[in-house]
């Protein structure tokens, strides 16, 4: 298997972001990466993120950054607004510390799955079912969904980058309940044009106690929307269309016409994602020849900001460390999971303090969240606030995992 060098056969699960970072950059140190997708095809959709200083770093080292590209622009602008229309200056995501870039998620894993070489092994309609390990090799049963077949191989190292509700998590780790839930829901999508009434270069935020929507805007594309609020019941949530769970989040009042065009532009989408809001906490991120990345081993939910940022650095991050520490793959494995646990700490506790700022919890929240935007605007005080929102969780976000 593993050769003299250390390198070897990888498995990588989940065609997503991390997956295929980790795949190219597998690649890049010379192992043989085979990617498995549960999907028939790769998706070609995606919404709203942000690249941070994290992960431009990483994009950067692997070659791909300048095909990621970036979607924001100074004249970008944001406002907070309420349902009667009225707008009043808001902060705009461009704005924050390090200009973070403003993309889809189908911009990045387009870079990523580019500059993957032609030869790497890539099947579709395939899922894990059974991983079992001895001292030589993962051994582990493919399933094609499509037709029922099976096939099993030994792998030298198996990657679960399969998402939140990971399967190679369940399959190694057991049924232990590591997703979180912060009893959220969410609801995003790209419009098909601008919102009647703003520009290309603005957007908005309309904040309520318990829920919130979001427009994010794009210089080159049509915009993102984002509905996101709190729930008492998840499970119920799933039990009726995602549009009628939304608007049922937004009652009882009378729904203006603000709101009503952007449950319109949601229903009226061809895709969308709709989804409750969890973190993954594990104590221990791999076992054996098993390692789990992205959101699958941490997912620190989109009120962080840094899912695509630390997926791809935590995909780098693991060729780096395997280049390292050839042929001791448990060192390898040791030294990144060490390296990632407290920048991963960090921005799980940000997620918490950022999810105030997308969705306050109830008045209190709103007013907290409403004052802190009014202070941000004064022109005795804002810079001051700035600095001071702008503080060690926001530093974290612009720190290279990678550096020595």
């Amino acid at each position: 298997m593993e050769n003299a060098a250390g390198r070897g056969r990888a498995l990588v699960v989940g065609l997503g972001i991390a997956g295929i970072a980790t795949a190219l950059r597998l690649r890049q140190v010379g192992w043989e990466p085979v990617l498995v997708e549960r999907a028939a095809a790769r998706r070609s959709s995606g919404y709203f993120i942000m690249l941070f200083g994290t992960g431009v770093a990483s994009a950067r080292r692997l070659g791909i950054l300048d095909a990621i590209g970036d979607r924001s622009s100074p004249q970008m602008v944001s406002y907070e607004v309420n349902r009667a229309e009225r707008r009043t200056p808001g902060m705009s995501p461009a704005h924050l510390p390090g200009r973070p870039r403003q993309l889809l998620r189908g911009d990045i894993e387009q870079a990523l799955f580019s500059a993957l070489p032609a030869n790497v092994e890539i099947r579709y309609s395939t899922v894990p079912t059974r991983i079992t390990q001895d001292e030589s090799a993962a051994e582990v049963t493919l399933q094609d969904t499509a037709t029922g077949a099976t096939v099993t191989e030994r792998f030298d190292l198996v990657v679960g980058a399969d998402g939140m509700r990971s399967t190679v998590r369940r399959l190694v780790f057991g049924p232990a309940e590591y997703l979180h839930p912060l009893n959220y829901m969410i609801g995003a999508t790209v419009l098909n044009e601008p919102l009647e009434g703003f520009s290309q270069d603005e957007g908005l935020v309309l904040a309520e106690p318990g829920r919130s929507a979001w427009i994010f805007p794009f210089h080159d594309h049509t915009p993102g929307l984002l509905f996101s609020y709190r729930t008492d019941d998840i499970d119920a949530e799933f039990t009726r269309p995602a549009i009628e769970s939304i608007r049922a989040a937004f009652g009882p009042q009378s729904t203006g016409a603000l709101l009503e065009k952007l449950f319109t532009a949601f229903e009226q989408a061809p895709e969308h994602l709709f989804d409750s809001v969890h973190q993954v906490k594990m104590p221990r991120w791999h076992r054996g020849r098993v390692v789990l990345v992205g959101d699958a081993a941490w997912c620190v939910t989109l009120y962080a900001g840094m899912g695509a940022s630390s997926g791809i650095a935590g995909g780098e991050l693991l060729g780096t460390m395997l280049q390292r520490h050839p042929g001791d793959l448990p060192a390898a494995l040791r030294t990144w999971e060490a390296r990632m646990r407290p920048f991963i700490h960090t921005e799980q506790i940000s997620a918490l303090t950022m999810r105030r700022l997308f969705t306050p919890h109830d008045r209190k929240e709103q007013f907290m969240r409403t004052a802190m935007l009014r202070l941000m605007r004064a022109p005795a005080i804002g810079p001051a606030m700035r600095k001071i929102m702008n503080g060690p969780d926001m530093k974290n976000k612009e720190f290279d995992v990678a550096a020595v």
